[in-house]
């Protein structure tokens, strides 16, 4: 093999060790309300428990509310799908999970959404709830009231108000179009990993690039069919996630 070959390839390992060596640590799954940054009181974390117990009684739907004290240097859209899949939160035959994820340190908030209810608790009506419930009242430091309204909403279009909230978020935003950015990283993703891919093939060959090509899409596959991390629990005993996964569907905001 040419030793550009062999150099190409190295790079390639060394870049995939690199991004693995990236480890996340996560808070353990006590329940529904995983209050970290310590931003409610028991009355708020019991009264959010029992409305997201009675959400999943009647729809199978998990939402759980996490606040973080650091995102540990990690995109927010990152950590929040990382977290689903460890956590394992929504149903594994539906993928029915929501989370609700506040970093008040990097002041960042997200509504990450399962792959089974992407189409429900779209990306649209998510920065819609995070825009219009969330973000004022956290500028204005009523981080207890923001949560609350955020998990009202969110239980509202899982609920059977889905039509509703669409229609509001087509008055909100262009018809038809995806909320601002919706679009723009997962283009840049797609333009780096075709020009990476077009240097390697130009680099090493078409048989070493076919290689590496059904590599690359064995491990696309068995990442969206398996889920990182086991389960555990804490004050809600009886309650842990049911299986589910996630896919970068939702929606973030800052202030």
């Amino acid at each position: 093999m040419p030793r550009r070959a062999i150099f190409a390839i190295a790079s390639w390992f060394c870049l995939i060790c690199a991004c693995a060596a990236q480890t996340l640590s996560f808070p353990e799954l006590t329940g529904r309300v995983v209050d970290q940054a310590g931003l409610l009181d028991a009355a708020a974390r019991a009264s959010i428990t029992q409305s997201l117990a009675e959400l999943e009684t009647r729809t199978t739907d998990q939402l759980v509310l996490v606040t973080l004290k650091s995102l540990q240097g990690t995109a927010i859209e990152d950590y929040g799908y990382q977290l689903g899949r460890h956590w394992r939160i929504g149903q594994k035959d539906k993928n029915n999970g929501v989370l609700v994820i506040v970093a008040p340190g990097e002041r960042k908030v997200r509504i990450e959404v399962g792959y089974g209810l992407e189409g429900t608790l779209t990306d649209a009506i998510s920065k819609l709830i995070i825009e219009n419930s969330m973000l004022p009242r956290f500028k204005a430091g009523d981080f207890s009231g923001g949560i609350k309204r955020g998990v009202e909403d969110i239980i509202q279009v899982l609920d059977g108000g889905a039509e509703e909230w669409q229609r509001r978020a087509a008055q909100a935003y262009a018809p038809d179009a995806a909320p601002p950015d919706a679009f723009i990283w997962p283009a840049i993703v797609i333009v780096l990993i075709g020009a990476g891919l077009l240097i390697g093939c130009a680099v090493m060959g078409g048989a070493v690039c076919q290689t590496i090509l059904q590599m690359l899409i064995l491990m696309l596959v068995s990442g969206r069919r398996s889920s990182s991390g086991g389960r555990s629990s804490g004050g809600d005993s009886s309650w842990s996630g049911g299986g589910g996964s996630f896919g970068g569907g939702g929606a973030s905001g800052s202030w």
